[in-house]
């Protein structure tokens, strides 16, 4: 591909003297050998008044090129490209490219961060930005680099993320000239270490780390031209981790302070904070003593520089800081005291005068007061061999010393309180890891040079080195990993420059071998620089001076005076005035100067005195405070950078925008001049000398598709298929290299390739637009010449018809003109006499009609007067009531949408119910016919028949409803005559007859536990049966087939006595046992029917009552009560069969031989059960409903043991008139009265059955009227759905109907992959329950086998009976821990699955009874307490399980709810029974357990949403934002060279992107635990709600920070998604909880990105619209929308400032971010529980023995 390619009719960049590049466009293609380029400029296209027949023009210019002057210009990158966050993700990389870039991102988007490659730009905005909250830090805590947009914050979680990862030591190095903002960046990168690594403990080291901060800005910093708050020092803090990764420490390292601007401020500059703010807070209790002023200007060393005061800078509040963080960091207020007394001494040594004549220092008593110096020794002493000689200085040597005396003070004060800090922030605990924070000056060059920017300008040149290094290292790892052959890239090499500076001889060794010659000066030094390295390519001579030498940086030429080099390198100070300061009272001050050499023993720590040598004893030189300040400095430097170097480094390079501290404006000039000094530019050119456009296969396949043929596509393997594709675009194959996983490309590579593709869709557009232009033009003259004919065809007819009508008008023209003329002469001359008659008349009357017509005149001037007034008045009033309209209209309009939409989403949720319920619909339109019949039939029957009818059957149903009751009152008489002469019998009959406490219960022999329990199961059960008539159906089947077998036992029966004969005594009492019998049966089941009658007839005018509207259900329960009837007499005959069957039993076993037999028939009914049991079984593998199966069972056991009674009885009768030992059998006469008590809780069950399927009928009556509605309320919208259709074009309608049919797809094929996943769950679930019931059926089985052995007979019958239970568990104390240990600390979710919700809460609240009920005021405090602690230490361990916290939620809340229930106060008994109400606590009060308790379930529930939250935090990004449920939406754009950077390793199969249906799945897991576990609905509603606002949030704030997902396709991908949460909230009829309202930002946000951006009605639009936004939030978007390819337009920055004007007045909060922290108030909802106490059963898997019911 020839690069000449590119120049046609594109743009390009020039160079410009003002903006340094400016755009211009290519209007002639350029050919090879042109001399000149034809530009026209973009800003200066202007016309020059052309004629309106004529095109404008333009002026042009020619741009000269040629291989030797000027290469051809820089081209410039498309618009899509432009505001990249990463500069290397540009087609062109170049510096006007790369300026281009900062400027549009910086001015037009506010964004102030951009990569560039591993470089993170900062430029200053000079202004505070809502971007460094602690939700910005949650934000990109954890997530990888270049997935959100540049950020400080993202450099620092790399480089934690690195430390975590790869275990090795990190660097963050923050450079930039004066005023860029370094200090900040820096401090907010330790704030971010601060909060993401806080300390392990409560020792509150981050806190410290960030106190250091005010610190080393008062004593560091001040203020310059350049910056308000400029470091005047460069610093290293080494922020120390443990092996978990938590600050234990930190350590800082300091360089090159500026101590000259101690004694010394250029104009408009300042000294150090500290001095001005002790000069503020002068006025302070405490610094009363040091005399200094409120005014700063009356120090010398503080008014220098003529400006003492910052803008919007208070030094006092400063001063609070400052001392604030001195003290969190442990210096005492008595040091503070002495470091602000030596700082007040510096100033007063500043106003120090020295007079000539009498060399005395005027202001130096309080200087001596704070320091205690003696003034005896203020002179200069010359030490000799033999004497020592003592005189006075001359003026400039004095104020030489003074200053260097100050100077050197504040330099050992500045040291003492950095190692302070050191001390502070050490710790003893073991370092693992440490990042470090560099925060050191960049390039700097000014008018005048000096030491200080020689030597930062070297320390520079050091970090250059080092970042050239760093960078090549990285491409060279790059295009290994992808296996790519790389030649050596040739960059920049600083070496040569640093050699001329740090080598030997070099200008640093130079510098002090004349320093160390006594008459050495700065012009001595530059001869020997000039004499040495003149021949240095990186050392130049300037030609108009002496005095001064050029260094040439890799930024720029830099030129140094030397006046002041030796001064400085040395820093003198006079060995006299050190010892003064040494000898000083002042504790501080001879500390800081102490010599650690020269001390003597160390002393105990409890000794506060300290002794010093009276007279001070010589001492020989100190080497290291002789060794020069340039030495010292490349040593430190040189330590540096072995630090760094054994570290990994990120960069942050901070630009300041212009010098006027401006906010948001742009200097292009100053900002490329700094681009070139901190190494951003040559990044960019070291990555373009290699590839720098980087593509994955599956990225470039998707992008360039179009580029492909046919049969390319067909191919396989894309990675082929992209090979093919370059090799046969690109013919240079040096131009793109492939590799393992991307595809490497040269620089404009991709910008060749995007030119092709949008060519392939522009000739696509073209010759679209061809067709169908001339297809439209061909129609167009169709009709033009259709329409021509036809007109000449009716103007030819018309001019026809006008001339036969011109001929017959000149024909009757003549004749009228006779005529007329003959009339006209008569009528002149009557005219004329009445003209003389009238003239007469007129004259006469002419004034006073001219004075009449004058008032006239006025009088209708006063009524237009006033009609025109009017009419203003009405039209002004129309106007503003048309223009109220039209708003009204225009906002109806707009909720119309939102209406619609959401009729939408109701019409397709209820089509798809009615698709479910078809049968429903058929039952609907039968119900609809009856209620027809029903309405023509009250029309023709009248009030008065209907009054009639309704009482005849009214007094029918009273008539039996008397004779039931009679004949309920006979049978009772009856059944109490016929106990008492049974009771007479049973007193003759000798044995022994057991008491009903040892009696044993029937149930005792089945697997069942009680009868209650069986009644309880039965309850909860039927509520989901069919109907009651199906149960009556299911009964006579079952006792046919008890007549079967009674049938064949007596068959057996009667071969056996066919040998005995029977007396008729024998058959007397065999009729008496039948009709004892057969009593007993009938008022069994008279009772049982009465109940069952009663039941019916209550539920019918219960319902009928309530339901008057809807007679037509009156004959369905006329026909279920026929049904019923017909059942009962169909019973009544098969309980006959059997009775008979039974009275034959009776008289075959009158003989004593069959006792064998008759105990043999005992033991047959088990087999038989067993046999049902498995039958059973067998039903429940067909797949028979489980709860039916089981009510059968249960009504089979019943039927079976009271059959086995009965039948035992007849057998014991018979028997005792022949052996006496046979009387033992009559120990089971009491159970009669078991069996009666059986049948009465058959009955109960029957009735709670009736009631149960009353309820369904009235639930299934109010369904039908809700189905109805919402079958009208759809009609309706789709009524108007069709109104719209009309309304809307034919390409509208056509698109409306595709987008209408794919979200009908959508939602169908989600709701049958819901109803897969459902249908899943039932059949796990039935297969786990039919596991568990044959597992219990062979335990049953094993049971009954060693049941039937005699010796455990005994324990069968040990278990008393149920209706003596109470509710209450008795315990032991001793036994207190077990039951804890059971219930609470070994307690496993899964065990108590198939049992009673929340079963550990009642088992824990029932033996509180118990200890209510014998007063016990210990156990109950005991229990409770150890109830509380122990379900805290369960949670505590289980702090990440969801199942678990879910499940200890569900129990505290419902003990809390217990506790209420029974607490006896009325306002918690309103919901109760009456067995409930007797089960109240009676001794104590526990509301304050009760406050505890719901204190406990906060902190629980709190625990619940954090885990959850934490569960689904990694999947919402990924579900919401970047997985395409919708194929094929989102673009794709070039990759830049963040994403190849990241810290997470792309080969080593990283986790895979979460999808929305693994949220939706992660939800409905959740929301199915808290179901099963029993959690009451209003908290797992408002556990959905906050987990949705923890959705809506991270998705917001994520959308907020990365560009690449702010387009429209993300804004339809992400409504979509939140529209399946929406139908999942339907779908668990969790939508009233709250949660779509939390959503409502996010889905505001949604709509913003799909909605227009261009006119001013859009931005009313938009503000009308996003009113769950804030004003930073709409622009934050709207400044991210990125356009998806170059047919898409970007929002203007007129446009948004429109925005911003409109809703400037909004009253919100500025916060950017939205608060991922905030938890929504809970409620617990006081919800009573409708199981009783004594029906709860406790199953024998929790082992609790010990527990005895009472």
């Amino acid at each position: 591909m020839l690069i000449l390619q590119l120049y046609t009719y594109t743009r390009v960049w020039i160079p410009d003297p003002e903006d340094v590049w400016k755009s211009a466009e290519i209007i002639k293609d350029y050919k090879e050998g042109d001399p000149v380029l034809n530009l026209k400029l973009e800003d200066e296209t202007v016309r020059v008044n052309p004629p309106l027949y004529l095109s404008p023009t333009y002026i042009t210019l020619e741009y000269s090129v040629g291989p030797k002057n000027n290469p051809l210009p820089f081209l410039r990158n498309p618009d899509i490209l432009v505001g990249e966050n990463d500069l290397t993700a540009l087609s062109y990389l170049h510096e006007p490219a790369v300026l281009h870039n900062l400027k549009v991102r910086f001015l037009e988007s506010n964004h102030i961060y951009t990569y560039c490659g591993i470089v993170l730009v900062a430029i200053n905005p000079y202004e505070q930005l809502q971007i460094y909250g602690e939700e910005v830090i949650n934000a990109y805590s954890g997530q990888n680099m270049g997935d959100m947009d540049p950020h400080i914050f993202a450099v620092a979680e790399e480089a934690y993320k690195q430390m975590a990862r790869d275990e090795k030591n990190q660097s963050i190095i923050v450079s930039g000239e004066s005023g860029a903002g370094k200090t900040v960046s820096a401090k907010y990168a330790m704030r971010f270490f601060a909060t993401v690594g806080g300390s392990a403990n409560d020792t509150s080291v981050e806190e410290k780390v960030l106190a250091s901060s005010p610190i080393m800005e008062a004593i560091g910093n001040a203020k310059t031209t350049r910056n308000d708050n400029s470091s005047r020092f460069g610093k290293y803090i080494q922020i120390g981790f443990d092996r978990r990764y938590y600050i234990i420490g930190a350590n800082m390292r300091t360089y090159l302070l500026e101590k000259s601007r101690v004694v010394f401020q250029a104009e408009d500059e300042r000294n150090y904070h500290i001095f001005y703010q002790l000069c503020a807070s002068c006025s302070l209790s405490e610094f009363k003593d040091l005399s200094l002023s409120k005014c700063a200007e009356d120090f010398t060393y503080t008014s220098l520089g003529e400006n003492i005061f910052i803008d919007g800078v208070n030094d006092a509040e400063d001063l609070v800081k400052t001392r604030e963080a001195l003290t969190m960091l442990g210096v005492k207020e008595i040091h503070q005291m002495s470091i602000f007394k030596i700082i007040a001494s510096i100033l007063h040594l500043g106003n120090v005068g020295i007079h000539i004549s009498l060399l005395s220092f005027t202001c130096l008593n309080n200087c001596n007061l704070f320091l205690h110096l003696q003034r005896d020794d203020t002179y200069l002493k010359l030490v000799t061999t033999a004497e020592t000689y003592v005189k006075n200085m001359s003026h400039a040597q004095a104020v030489n010393a003074r200053d260097a005396l100050a100077k050197h003070i504040y330099a050992h004060l500045f040291d003492w309180i950095v190692e302070h800090i050191n001390k502070a922030l050490h710790t003893s605990t073991k370092q693992h890891s440490f990042i470090g924070v560099l925060d050191i000056y960049g390039f700097e060059t000014f008018e005048i040079n000096s030491f200080e920017q020689f030597c930062i300008n070297y320390a520079n040149e050091k970090l250059q080195q080092q970042f050239n290094s760093h960078v090549f290292k990285l491409e060279q790892e790059e295009y290994m990993k992808e296996q790519i052959p790389w030649t050596l890239i040739d960059f920049y090499d600083n070496q040569p420059c640093i050699d001329l500076i740090e080598a030997k001889l070099g200008i640093l060794d130079l510098l002090d071998e004349e320093c160390k010659v006594p008459k050495g000066t700065d012009q001595n030094w530059a001869q020997k620089l000039y004499g040495k390295h003149s021949n240095s390519g990186h050392f130049e001579k300037p030609r108009m001076s002496n005095r001064s030498f050029i260094v040439v940086h890799f930024a720029d030429k830099v030129e140094y005076q030397c006046d002041g080099f030796l001064e400085k390198n040395r820093d003198t100070v006079y060995e006299e005035q050190i010892n003064i300061l040494k000898a000083s009272q002042f504790q501080l001050v001879a500390d800081l100067f102490h010599d650690g050499k020269d001390s003597g023993p160390p002393t105990s720590k409890s000794s506060k005195i300290n002794v010093r040598a009276a007279k001070p004893v010589p001492k020989g030189h100190n080497r290291e405070h002789r060794k020069s300040v340039g030495t010292q400095f490349r040593n430190s430097l040189h330590l540096l950078m072995e630090t760094l170097n054994a570290t990994t480094p990120h960069y942050v390079r901070c630009i300041k925008p212009n010098d006027y501290k401006e906010s948001f404006v742009f200097d292009s000039r100053r900002a490329v001049q700094q681009l070139r000094a901190c190494g951003v530019l040559e990044t960019i050119r070291i990555s373009a000398a290699g590839y720098p456009s980087r593509w994955t296969y599956p990225d470039f396949f998707s992008r360039y598709r179009v580029l492909m043929t046919r049969k390319d596509m067909t191919i396989g393997d894309k990675k082929q298929v992209c090979k093919n594709l370059l090799e046969t675009l690109i013919k240079d194959p040096d131009k793109f290299q492939f590799g393992k996983t991307k595809i490497f490309f040269r620089a404009g590579q991709v910008a060749y390739l995007e030119k092709l593709r949008a060519d392939k869709f522009r000739f696509a557009c073209i010759k679209i637009q061809k067709t169908v232009r001339g297809w439209l033009q061909r129609i167009r003259y169709r009709k033009i010449r259709k329409s021509a004919i036809t007109l000449q065809r009716y103007g030819r007819g018309y001019m026809a018809r006008r001339y036969a009508e011109m001929l017959r008008l000149t024909r009757a023209a003549l004749i009228c003109q006779k005529q007329y003329r003959m009339v006209r002469v008569r009528q002149e001359y009557l005219r004329i006499r009445r003209a003389v008659i009238t003239i007469q008349a007129f004259a006469r009357g002419m004034f006073i009609r001219r004075l009449y017509q004058e008032f006239l005149l006025h009088h209708k001037a006063m009524i237009i007067q006033k009609t025109v007034r009017g009419w203003l008045v009405r039209k002004k009033y129309l106007r503003a009531r048309n223009a109220a309209i039209v708003i009204q209209c225009f906002y109806r309009r707009v909720r119309a949408k939102r209406q619609l939409k959401q009729l939408k989403i109701a019409a397709r949720s209820a089509e798809h119910f009615k698709n479910l319920n078809v049968g429903m619909e058929n039952k609907i339109v039968q119900l609809q016919k009856k209620m027809d019949n029903q309405v023509q039939e009250d029309n023709i029957i009248d009030a008065s028949q209907k009054e009639t009818r309704l009482q005849v059957e009214l007094d029918e149903e009273r008539q039996r409803y008397q004779n039931l009751v009679k004949e309920y009152s006979r049978l009772e008489q009856r059944y109490e005559n016929l106990q008492e002469d049974l009771s007479s019998m049973k007193v003759f009959h000798p044995g022994h007859r057991r008491n009903p406490s040892n009696q044993s219960s029937l149930g005792s022999d089945s697997n069942y536990t009680s009868i209650s329990m069986s009644e309880e199961m039965g309850i909860e059960k039927a509520a989901m049966d069919l109907s009651v008539f199906m149960k009556l159906q299911k009964r006579v089947r079952e006792l046919e087939q008890e007549r079967k077998r009674l049938q064949t036992n007596l068959e057996k029966v009667e071969e056996l006595s066919k040998r005995k004969s029977s007396t008729s005594e024998e058959d007397i009492n065999a009729d008496l046992a039948y009709n004892s019998l057969k009593r007993q049966e009938l008022e069994t089941e008279n009772k049982k029917l009465k109940n069952d009658l009663n039941e019916l007839r209550k539920a019918v005018v219960d319902r009928a009552s309530e339901n008057n509207s809807s007679n037509e259900l009156q004959e369905g329960y006329n026909l279920l009560l026929n049904q019923l009837k017909g059942a009962n007499e169909e019973l009544d005959v098969r309980k006959e069969e059997v009775l008979m069957l039974k009275t034959q039993i009776v008289n075959s076993t009158r003989q004593s031989e069959n006792i064998n037999h008759i105990v043999s028939l005992k033991t047959s009914p088990p087999v038989a059960d067993r046999a049902s049991e498995n039958n059973s079984s067998n039903e429940l593998q067909e797949g028979y409903n489980l709860l039916l199966n089981q009510l059968k069972g249960a009504n089979e056991e019943l039927d079976v043991r009271k059959e086995e009674v009965l039948m035992l009885k007849t057998q014991i009768v018979n028997s005792t008139r022949h052996k006496a030992q046979d009387w033992v059998y009559l120990n089971e006469d009491g159970e009669l009265g078991l069996a009666y008590q059986g049948l009465k809780q058959v009955a109960r069950l029957l009735e709670a059955q009736l009631q149960t399927k009353s309820r369904q009928h009235k639930d299934e009556l109010e369904a039908l009227h809700t189905q109805i509605e919402l079958l009208k309320d759809s009609l309706e919208k789709k009524q108007e759905m069709l109104d719209h259709f009309s309304t809307l074009s034919p390409e509208a309608l056509v698109e409306f109907s595709v987008q209408q049919e794919i979200t009908r797809l959508t939602n169908e094929n989600l709701d049958l992959k819901e109803l897969v996943e459902k249908l899943e769950k039932n059949e796990k679930k039935l297969k786990k329950q039919l596991r568990i019931y044959m597992k219990k059926v062979q335990e049953l089985e094993v049971s009954q086998a060693t049941r039937s052995r005699p010796e455990l007979t005994r324990q069968v019958t040990v278990q008393r009976k149920d209706k003596d239970f109470e509710g209450m568990l008795e315990y032991y104390k001793e036994d207190e821990a077990l039951l804890v240990k059971s219930l609470i600390t070994d307690m496993k979710p899964n065990v108590v699955s198939a049992t009673v919700p929340c079963l550990p809460a009642y088992i824990l609240f029932m033996c509180i009874r118990h200890a209510d009920y014998i007063n016990d005021d210990q156990k109950v405090h005991s229990l409770l307490t150890t109830t509380i602690n122990a379900i805290k230490k369960v949670l505590k361990r289980n702090s990440d399980d969801f199942e678990m916290t879910s499940f200890w939620l569900a129990n505290t809340s419902r003990l809390l709810h217990c506790l209420k229930q029974y607490s006896g106060d009325e306002a918690f008994m309103t919901q109760n029974m009456a067995k409930q109400n007797e089960h109240c606590l009676k001794n104590f009060d526990l509301a304050e357990y009760r406050q505890v308790l719901s204190d406990l379930s906060i902190q629980i529930y709190q625990q619940l949403v954090r885990i959850a939250e934490g569960i689904m935090q990694p999947m919402i990004v990924s579900a919401m934002l970047e997985s395409e449920s919708i194929p094929s939406l989102a673009g794709v754009k070039p990759m830049g060279y963040r994403n190849r950077s990241s810290s997470l390793d792309c080969e080593s199969g990283g986790p895979a992107g979460y999808t929305l249906q693994a949220l939706v799945k992660q939800l409905g897991q959740f929301y199915t635990i808290m179901a099963d576990h029993g959690l009451d609905p209003e908290i797992s509603q408002q556990v959905v709600r906050q987990l949705f606002y923890s959705i809506n949030a991270v998705t917001l704030n994520n959308l907020l920070l990365r560009k690449d997902v702010c387009s429209w396709s993300t804004g339809m991908q992400l409504r979509y998604n939140i529209s399946q949460l929406e139908e999942w909230l339907r779908g668990k009829n969790l939508h009233q909880s709250g949660a779509v309202a939390t959503m409502e930002p996010v889905i505001q946000a949604a709509q913003l990105l799909q909605v227009k951006k261009k006119t001013s009605q859009d931005a009313e639009a938009i503000c009308s619209l996003c009113t769950a936004l804030s004003l930073q939030q709409i622009v934050k978007i709207l400044n991210l929308y990125t356009p998806l390819n170059e047919f898409e337009e970007r929002v203007t920055v007129s446009f948004i400032r429109d925005i911003q004007n409109r809703l400037q007045d909004r009253i919100e909060n500025n916060q950017l971010l939205v608060d991922t922290k905030y938890t929504f108030p809970v409620l617990f909802p006081y919800t009573p529980s409708v199981l009783s106490l004594e029906n709860i059963h406790i199953p024998a898997s929790l082992s609790l023995d010990f527990l005895t019911r009472v």
